[in-house]
């Protein structure tokens, strides 16, 4: 009776198929909740960023190299509010795909574009923060809207072909492929071979962030040196204090972004290993 029972009360994602994946049951109350969570988020995420694109793309005085990496950023980031949260969300809450492989190979392909297109805009700014405060003279020289709107090219493009070969080369549009890899029929998850999870460790995770964390470290160091100079010149020179005032405006504008970025990598890690964790 036991047996019974329990196997009445499992459930399915597609009852009529073999190798479908167990569904996980919730109570209405949770699944409410669940949404209105999600919706919320979805909504406050989009919401947030075309705040900041539009701002950017209305305001000419804001057109400057770092604000267009921003601007590039801020596209990534409401795309994923506007598609990622969402299918996620579902994908959490009734814990089945129901959109089909093909629907899932083109998830997968946009949810890792947006990510690494993320990643690598905060790389860029780490950059462009790097070289405005090591080297505030040359600045504007080596860095102009060009070469800011060549490296955002780069950016989109690099990111969609490296997630392009990771779909196409683990099969992620061959259902067959799929179902030989263990994947239950109602379950959309990355999918690596040994050679690919290494080397998307290293591309997408490890070189990244410990790019961005060690440029930050070295602004922050070269900044607070900068400061100590300044500060024992104060008394000496009215144009010191000038230049003084201006320094620490660009060291609190790389604290500023320093805070961000380190908040997007705290959100970033887990995301990583949760959809890696297969």
């Amino acid at each position: 009776m036991a047996n019974e029972t329990e196997d009445h009360e499992t459930q399915y994602c597609f009852p009529a198929v073999n190798s479908s994946c167990i569904k996980t049951k919730r109570s209405t109350l949770e699944s409410n909740v669940m949404y209105v969570f999600f919706s919320l988020l979805s909504v406050w995420t989009v919401f947030l960023n075309l705040l900041v694109i539009i701002s950017i793309s209305h305001f000419k005085k804001l057109h400057t190299p770092t604000n267009m990496l921003i601007l590039s950023l801020a596209v990534a980031d409401m795309l994923v509010g506007l598609i990622v949260i969402p299918v996620k969300a579902i994908k959490l809450i009734e814990s089945c795909w129901y959109f089909g492989d093909i629907f899932c190979g083109l998830f997968i392909f946009l949810l890792g574009v947006f990510l690494l297109a993320s990643l690598s805009n905060l790389i860029f700014i780490a950059l462009d923060r790097f070289m405005a405060v090591i080297y505030p003279l040359l600045y504007t020289q080596r860095i102009t809207m060009t070469k800011s709107l060549v490296a955002i090219c780069l950016t989109w493009f690099c990111s969609s072909s490296y997630i392009t070969s990771i779909v196409v080369g683990n099969g992620y549009f061959d259902s067959d492929a799929l179902r030989r890899s263990g994947v239950c029929y109602g379950e959309c998850t990355f999918i690596f071979s040994f050679g690919w999870r290494v080397t998307d460790f290293f591309v997408t995770f490890l070189f990244p962030c410990a790019m961005i964390i060690i440029l930050y470290l070295k602004i922050f160091y070269v900044a607070q040196q900068q400061v100590k100079v300044i500060n024992s010149l104060v008394n000496r020179q009215r144009d010191v204090t000038l230049g003084s005032k201006r320094r620490k405006s660009d060291g609190k504008a790389a604290l500023t972004l320093g805070i961000i970025v380190a908040i997007h990598l705290l959100c970033y890690v887990p995301i990583y290993f949760y959809s890696h964790r297969k």
